[in-house]
């Protein structure tokens, strides 16, 4: 049975990384065609281009993985059901439910590839990314550490530790250098707001250094000139760009601020049922191959798996807005779509019985 368990598995994982494949390819077109637009703009060349795609493709992946993997295993079992494979296993007595086990094996394998995408390969390839856009597009140096997001803005240095919803930045440091680089004033504003093409501070001590003093006052308001804008900070707290652990912490920092965090809730429960969701669709393909597609071609099957993974997503999307408008319950909203293909998958494999 372990050879027959191989067999399967090889025949499915090989479907689905294809399918991926191809997905990815025409999900990078279609972002290169769009991104190609803003070659030129500061020092973005069409080589920056490219390495911004290419460094996109993990959350790409990540993103589309229920699909290719309903088409993948689709594709692989079909390919099976094609030369009468199936057929034969079944004809030698291997059950269906001994079929179905093998098949989720292989989506088992699938799943912890998913959470290595998601968890340890998409945030970090996307972060880095967004910083090679950011320094040729916007000409700006930006590096997120343990101690917040710091950004260069001309002889300025900032440290920025908290970034807030609604274009909000709190526990603000900036050092400001002379040409020989000295030094000049380090200011700290307790918060800040963008507001009308500027940033709105709040909460401020700065200190001033001479050759032979520091002098240091306190302002209550003050306002803000500088390069960063809230589309290139907001980048840093895109829900994309944090693991689990990362969403889990930044959920907790907005809810001890009073802050609305729902949309990252709902990235949160997103990244813990996707998972889980590739094993739905492996599922999925069973019935379909044994089942209603059984006597259709290739073709038929690919169309009709992405007009379910399509659909799929859709719905998924659709929840997820919904819980972040309507204030739905988060647990609900994301595990709504995956629960629903799984009735689906068991009431078709109870048909094929």
């Amino acid at each position: 049975m372990r050879m027959l368990d191989r067999y399967i598995g090889k025949s499915v994982i090989l479907g689905i990384l294809t399918t991926l494949l191809v997905l990815i390819i025409l999900i990078s077109f279609f972002a290169l065609i769009e991104e190609i637009e803003d070659v030129g703009k500061g020092d973005y060349r069409t080589l920056d281009v490219f390495l911004y795609i290419l460094f996109l493709v993990p959350r790409q992946a990540y993103e589309v993985f229920p699909i290719a993997v309903l088409l993948g295993s689709l594709v692989g079992l079909g390919g099976l059901a094609s030369h009468s494979e199936l057929t034969a296993m079944r004809t030698a007595g291997v059950s269906l439910g001994r079929i179905v086990f093998s098949v989720m094996k292989a989506g088992v394998l699938i799943m912890l590839l998913v959470l290595f995408i998601g968890e340890v390969v998409a945030p970090e390839s996307e972060q880095h990314a967004e910083r090679i856009r950011a320094e040729k597009l916007y000409n700006q140096s930006t590096l997120k550490t343990r101690y917040g997001f710091w950004a260069r803005d001309g002889e300025s240095f900032i440290n920025i530790r908290q970034i807030l919803a609604d274009s909000q930045l709190g526990d603000i440091y900036i050092y400001e250098f002379s040409p020989d680089g000295k030094l000049k004033i380090a200011t700290h504003a307790a918060s800040a707001r963008y507001e009308d093409g500027r940033w709105l501070m709040r909460g401020i001590n700065q200190s001033t250094f001479s050759d032979d003093s520091i002098t240091s006052r306190e302002i209550e308001t003050a306002t803000w000139e500088s390069v960063l804008n809230p589309d290139l900070l907001d980048v840093v707290t895109r829900p994309s760009m944090l693991p689990a652990l990362g969403l889990y912490q930044y959920i907790k920092f907005l809810h001890s601020n009073g802050l609305d965090a729902k949309t990252y809730e709902v990235a949160l429960g997103e990244k813990i049922i996707t998972p889980l969701t590739t094993l739905v669709m492996v599922f999925l393909s069973v019935p379909f191959v044994f089942g209603v597609l059984r006597s259709v071609s290739i073709g038929s099957r690919i169309f009709i798996g992405a007009l379910l993974g399509v659909f799929f997503l859709v719905l998924n999307k659709a929840f997820g807005h919904m819980a972040i408008v309507y204030d739905l319950n988060v647990v609900f909203a994301v595990s709504f779509p995956g629960i629903m293909f799984l009735a689906i998958a068991v009431f078709l494999t109870r048909r094929v019985h």
